[in-house]
């Protein structure tokens, strides 16, 4: 089997940044071989990104972001919002079905990455936990959190590792979600959100042995990506859509 291959890109804005990761998956569907890659990348600004299907409103608070000049972006994937920025290291793998059949299967799809991630993490803080769907947590308190986009061929399974983060930017951006796993208790942001304490190079180098990474990649799909960002990233009808 393949290696996977990583991609270690962070692009200069939040709208290229989220272009890529669906660039990346389209890119593989497209393509006459399966595609193993993971992407890592961190932005240096916070950035709210709503679920695919998220209703805006509901979920953000746009008085907030506006008045700190926070962009607000939907993702192609599914879940809830998340809030990112220096000190969240985000990541993407891009998984062939055809090397991976198994992850038709949602559940053995979150099992496997979250696993992965898991091995990658217990090695620094033994105490890591899987819970919920998909999420990562360290005492009950969520670190990791994880969406997924399935193709024919291919799917693309992204999230957050908060490490370093102002967590005090997540309960002032974001509302109560109109969704919770049993495990949250109905917690606010406040007490159900932590750092998993690992040094960003730390946290790199253990992904990338857990993922058993081949080599490291540096093309990736350019014209796509500023397509992407023309057509859907900086389309206020796409942010707004619900």
């Amino acid at each position: 089997m393949a290696k996977m291959q990583l991609l270690d890109l962070t692009l200069p804005t939040p709208e290229e940044n989220l272009a890529l990761d669906e660039a990346l998956l389209e890119e593989a569907e497209q393509g006459t071989a399966p595609v193993e890659l993971m992407r890592l990348w961190e932005p240096q600004d916070p950035l709210v990104v709503i679920g695919r299907a998220s209703k805006l409103r509901e979920e953000v608070d746009l008085e907030a972001c506006q008045t700190r000049g926070i962009s607000v972006l939907r993702r192609a994937s599914g879940g809830a919002s998340v809030v990112t920025g220096r000190g969240c290291l985000m990541y993407a793998v891009i998984l062939s079905y055809e090397l991976h059949p198994e992850l038709a299967a949602l559940d053995a799809c979150h099992r496997y990455v979250m696993g992965r991630i898991q091995t990658a993490l217990v090695r620094e803080v033994p105490e890591v936990d899987f819970q919920g769907t998909c999420d990562l947590t360290l005492n009950g308190r969520k670190f990791s959190g994880n969406s997924l986009r399935c193709k024919r061929s291919h799917l693309i399974y992204h999230g957050t590792l908060l490490y370093d983060f102002d967590l005090a930017l997540i309960h002032t951006l974001l509302r109560t979600p109109p969704r919770m796993p049993d495990y949250r208790q109905k917690r606010p942001h406040e007490s159900f959100v932590t750092n998993v304490p690992i040094a960003r190079d730390i946290l790199r180098r253990n992904l990338i042995e857990a993922w058993e990474i081949g080599g490291d990649v540096t093309d990736w799909p350019v014209t796509r990506t500023q397509k992407l960002v023309a057509e859907k990233y900086t389309n206020s009808q796409w942010t707004s859509m619900r």
